[in-house]
């Protein structure tokens, strides 16, 4: 098939709805397909549309569907799609009836859904290259948080719970990611002057942050929501275990059962965790397992054949 695959993030930028279009066109281009990625629809004849983002994507959701209303469309519903969008948003609404099928990025995600949308709607982990395990530094117990400096992330809860750590911690953090506003520049830069074991290191090229993030002991994800986070599946693939907020998003990559989840805002919750994680080996190790058992859900492998599903249930 000629396929259009849209989503609203620029080429340049290193999104997670970026990755995510990037890796999918290789997928489909593996299956046999013809895949444009686009930022909007340009009108160009294509037998099926995927698009990112039920908001942000709903003018070419909608051109799509009025022009093609017999091709299929499948949409792909992000964390604001999920967490706010649907519930407030016409646009996003509209978008959600207008698809053939909809896919979710973890199993948490159908619990937003109506019994309607629910029932086109399938759960298709996304995948990452193994990672190589790169030796953790001696000299601390490196912490690592990845992802672009906004609202919804909660950027910050991390750098704030440091104050409440024991003196005796070897905790140290590194926050990877460019800031969306020069406002979030500016807080990421006075954290980093008042918090000794705070350092935010900016936007790095993928390669080094993946390396910085397999050093790590720890990756800490604050997010307030998330649809199937990236940096969940790139820490599992790197044998680095994960420090949440227990919100639907991260439950649906962890599993419910995990013990590595702090109440979403609450900085003292989560420097207790950080060091009872430091401080107990085998609490650690209980992590990890955990983590490690997760593995075989983000196999390249696997998200693929669920992409070879659901296009053959649209034939």
């Amino acid at each position: 098939m000629k396929i259009a695959l849209i989503t609203p993030a620029r080429p340049a930028t290193r999104s997670g709805n970026r990755n995510t279009a990037v890796r999918w066109a290789q997928l489909l281009r593996e299956l046999g397909h013809d895949v444009d990625v686009q930022m909007k629809w340009n009108g160009t004849p294509a037998d099926l549309m995927i698009a990112l983002h039920a908001r942000r994507s709903h003018d070419s959701i909608a051109r799509f569907a009025a022009g093609n209303p017999a091709r299929p469309l499948v949409l792909a519903l992000t964390g604001t799609d999920l967490y706010r969008d649907i519930r407030f948003d016409a646009d996003a609404k509209r978008s959600l009836a207008l698809a053939t099928r909809m896919i979710v990025l973890q199993e948490m995600g159908l619990a937003e859904l109506a019994p309607v949308a629910r029932r086109k709607s399938r759960v298709i982990y996304q995948s990452t290259r193994p990672a190589r395990r790169v030796p953790p530094l001696k000299s601390c117990f490196e912490v690592c948080i990845s992802g672009h400096l906004r609202e919804e992330k909660d950027p910050f809860r991390l750098a704030a719970a440091l104050r409440y750590l024991p003196q005796q911690s070897r905790i140290r953090v590194t926050h990877m990611g460019a800031a969306m506003s020069g406002e979030m520049a500016t807080s990421a830069r006075d954290w980093t002057k008042r918090e000794p074991r705070y350092r935010w290191a900016g936007e790095l090229p993928h390669w080094l942050a993946l390396r910085r993030l397999a050093r790590s002991r720890l990756m800490v994800i604050s997010s307030r929501m998330e649809g199937g986070a990236n940096v969940v599946t790139e820490a599992l693939a790197a044998g680095v275990p994960v420090i949440a907020s227990r919100i639907p998003g991260n439950i649906g990559m962890l599993g419910a059962d995990y013990a590595g989840y702090y109440p979403l805002g609450d900085e003292r919750a989560l420097a207790r965790l950080l060091w009872r994680a430091e401080s107990d080996p085998e609490f650690y190790r209980k992590l990890k397992r955990h983590c490690a058992a997760r593995r075989h859900l983000i196999s390249r492998k696997r998200e693929k054949q669920g992409i070879k599903q659901l296009l053959a249930e649209l034939d």
